[in-house]
């Protein structure tokens, strides 16, 4: 007899039926193990060797002095959290107390649903514009509330229709959850954008979660705005970073939490219970990064040039639509004129041997959409190779379909 409670009842992870998630069970570490490509993961130049030399030898350093065999403070390292305050107070041109304003996390998922515990209870509302990360609505299952999905537009560049939130607002609405550079559509909420949802979520007494995972690269001179920076909202949002996507640290575990004080010491007194303590060892690299001026700069320039690589070739296949990327590491795709989405990425699988994302995963929105995480790979030609199976197999797709 099933004694699973009824947030996890419906919760598949791979064992009795098959799941297609890329991140859920075996299914993707058995398609590469058989030779097949990997870009549905948003890890920097996967599956290539691509730690930056001083984080390396920091790490390293560390790790001969035996010290990381011992944990950290469950909030984190002093020393990195110093790193991160002085990071963040460039950013948001506010003074951020190491001690009283950050905590770090083994990685922004276990973070993210850590920064949503003290608010939620059992059949709460939380607002969440759609497409999104498929993770803002599942932590909300997993912790008895209720996600709603605020449909975003294509035709608006996927910005927030403030009347659709109202339409959803009730009065168990607690929260509004932003993942904010978008994953998927890699979209950058504009100011006026935010500046209305922050009077919206103000005017209804709701909190902010902001997961910033993808803030470090944002392109074509787009004016990047952190939520908490705009009036009356430090009091109320929580922001959530990550060292994995803009350093291309996805394996080091590291992330981080910053927050008004009231908000951050309920975090300090859970932390030890919910996230643990992070790894040593990835805490000295993490150091090393944000002390390393070069890497974002490098970065940047990489993803520019990936983006741009990815644009020509994937815009050019018929039926196709797309955008180039405004942020970050991935590509948004319509599909929707070469049928289902699942039918399409099950076609990429079969035909150019590379696993991409079903944008159905992402919300009722990105249904008819799919994701490519186009800086995969650290040679620019080898990702090319890859695109251009895709394109090969998408064109024969198209041809299938009737279109030219």
């Amino acid at each position: 007899m099933s004694k699973f409670n009824k947030q996890f009842k419906d919760i598949q992870g791979g064992l009795s039926t098959e799941v297609t998630k890329a991140d859920v069970g075996e299914g993707t570490g058995n398609f590469v193990k058989n030779g097949g490509d990997n870009m549905a993961w948003a890890d920097m130049f996967f599956p290539d060797p691509s730690i930056p030399e001083s984080v390396k030898k920091a790490t390293i350093e560390a790790i001969e002095t035996g010290f990381p065999s011992h944990y950290t403070m469950p909030i984190g390292q002093l020393e990195l959290r110093e790193e991160i305050a002085k990071h963040v107070s460039k950013k948001i041109n506010r003074d951020i107390d190491p001690s009283r304003n950050v905590v770090i996390t083994p990685g922004s998922d276990a973070g993210f649903i850590f920064s949503l515990m003290p608010f939620l209870d059992n059949d709460d509302e939380v607002l969440i514009p759609d497409p999104c990360y498929p993770s803002n609505y599942m932590n909300c299952k997993l912790l008895g509330a209720k996600a709603i999905s605020v449909p975003t537009y294509p035709e608006d560049n996927y910005q927030i229709r403030i009347e659709e939130m109202e339409k959803r607002v009730t009065d168990k609405t607690k929260m509004v959850i932003l993942t904010h550079p978008n994953n998927p559509t890699t979209t950058v909420y504009r100011k006026d954008n935010l500046i209305t949802l922050s009077e919206f979520i103000i005017k209804h007494d709701l909190i902010l979660v902001c997961d910033q995972a993808f803030e470090d690269h944002i392109f074509d001179g787009i004016e990047f705005i952190s939520p908490c920076t705009l009036p009356g909202m430090w009091e109320r949002t929580v922001t959530i970073c990550s060292m994995s996507k803009g350093y291309g640290l996805s394996g080091y575990r590291i992330a981080y939490i910053y927050t008004n004080e009231e908000f951050m010491d309920k975090y300090y007194g859970a932390c030890v219970n919910v996230v643990g303590a992070p790894c040593t060892a990835s805490s000295a690299g993490a150091i090393a990064a944000l002390q390393d001026e070069t890497i974002l700069p490098e970065y940047y320039t990489r993803l520019e040039r990936r983006r741009t690589i990815a644009y020509d070739i994937l815009s050019t296949i018929p039926g196709v639509k797309m955008n180039k990327s405004e942020s970050g590491i991935l590509s948004w795709l319509d599909v929707s004129a070469l049928g289902n989405s699942d039918e399409v990425v099950q076609y990429i699988k079969e035909h150019a041997n590379v696993l991409v994302n079903d944008g159905a995963a992402y919300g009722e929105m990105g249904k008819g959409h799919i994701r490519i995480v186009t800086a995969c790979f650290a040679k620019d030609e080898d990702c090319i190779v890859r695109l251009n199976r895709i394109k090969k197999a998408l064109t024969q797709l198209a041809y299938e379909k009737g279109i030219h």
